[in-house]
């Protein structure tokens, strides 16, 4: 596959691209929106391209056939920008990748963005109900669509054991972004999570088990 990873310079993209890159038969495109952003994966000889979700990205699309999309306005922003990004950004994604009859289409979105709304945090309402209308809408399509709903993310070493299903043991958590990015890229090709929204917290099984179980 050839795979447009949209928000590739964040802390979770940069694991993913790399990983792509280094550990599977696979091509990463990493879509940065800066052009200072292209030279750390072009010295690895890893493919970019400029693309910016509140703009007209679709040029990113040509050539590619799966993407992943791990982007996000960050926790610095107003309501206006995650909307823009985390919503609006996600829902042309899902378009262009519907358009272009892509094969796969991955989204790290957020544990509780399914729950009810009422138990969403105040101060990050704005946030989990980008992430829940985006997830819906993804789920509407004909993709084959994979959606990971991680935890609190932290910095941690990876781990390389979690909890990741329907509905993990435990209704909060945490998890390393390395472990993140670690199950993302090894469900590219799981069939069992195509068309599916699924939670991932740090856990008690080894992540190739942990997807084979899903």
């Amino acid at each position: 596959m050839n795979i447009l990873v949209i928000g590739a310079n964040g802390k979770i993209g940069k694991k993913i691209v790399n990983k792509i890159h280094d550990n599977t038969p696979h091509d990463a495109i990493a879509m940065v929106r800066e052009e200072s952003q292209k030279e750390q994966f072009e010295k690895k000889g890893i493919k970019t391209v400029l693309g910016d979700l509140e703009k007209d990205f679709s040029h990113a699309y040509e050539g590619n056939n799966a993407v992943i999309f791990t982007a996000g306005s960050g926790g610095h922003t107003g309501d206006d920008k995650t909307k823009a990004i985390d919503q609006q950004g996600a829902i042309k994604a899902i378009d262009l990748a519907v358009q272009h009859k892509y094969i796969r289409f991955m989204m790290v979105s957020a544990f509780g963005a399914d729950f009810n709304p009422s138990d969403w945090p105040k101060d990050m309402a704005a946030y989990y109900n980008a992430k829940s209308a985006a997830d819906d809408y993804l789920q509407q399509t004909g993709l084959n669509y994979t959606i990971f709903k991680p935890g609190l993310l932290t910095d941690d070493e990876p781990k390389g054991k979690v909890d990741f299903g329907e509905r993990t043991d435990e209704r909060m958590g945490s998890i390393p972004r390395w472990d993140v990015a670690d199950v993302v890229v090894k469900s590219l090709e799981a069939e069992n999570t195509y068309r599916r929204s699924l939670e991932l917290l740090s856990g008690p099984n080894n992540i190739e088990e942990a997807i084979e179980k899903a």
